[in-house]
């Protein structure tokens, strides 16, 4: 079984994200090959990055980085929700991400971004992000927008096609996630 973790990239008042994330949750969890959980940014209060160290060569002793860590470890793939803020991700996302190192590797994602324009450059950015701790990202993405899928930009009612887009991101997350465990989880040469 794979375990996916949801992302819920924003922690801001009125943020859509945690609706979001629910959403996907609920589609991936209807599935018989994955077991889905909603992490959310709101419930692990990061501090900025301000190690003497970046987290590739020593890992942190904070202990809300520590717990942070432990989630993320525990996880075989990720699916990011994120807001689109200024053509980019929001800066509570990016330090998630910047945190850890080594507990992202080899791990899958896929993105499901929001906004006036579907989140299309805040996902695109998070792609590069994410690239640097070794997540490969899948092609099919879910674009969110606020015109569409959200009535009065404030209330999330996707249109019933972002179901499909989820079900094919999820695809690629899948079976990148099934052959990268084996690159994680070698299995003995008899």
């Amino acid at each position: 079984m794979i375990r996916i973790g949801v992302v819920a990239g924003s922690t801001r008042p009125g943020r859509k994200a945690d609706a979001v994330a629910r959403w996907v949750r609920d589609i991936a969890a209807a599935r018989a090959d994955v077991e889905a959980e909603v992490v959310d940014l709101a419930d692990h209060p990061l501090p900025h990055f301000a190690e003497p160290l970046p987290p590739s060569m020593a890992p942190s002793s904070r202990p809300a980085i520590r717990r942070w860590g432990a989630v993320v470890g525990a996880l075989d793939a990720f699916v990011f929700v994120t807001p689109e803020y200024n053509h980019s991700i929001p800066g509570v996302l990016k330090d998630a991400v910047d945190a850890l190192y080594q507990e992202w590797h080899h791990k899958p994602a896929g993105l499901v971004g929001y906004g006036v324009h579907g989140g299309t450059r805040a996902a695109e950015h998070l792609r590069l992000v994410l690239g640097q701790v070794s997540v490969p990202v899948v092609r099919s993405q879910v674009a969110l927008s606020l015109h569409t899928d959200f009535v009065a930009f404030r209330d999330f009612r996707p249109g019933p096609h972002q179901r499909e887009a989820v079900g094919a991101m999820l695809d690629e997350v899948l079976a990148w996630a099934g052959a990268l465990r084996t690159l994680r989880h070698p299995q003995p040469v008899r």
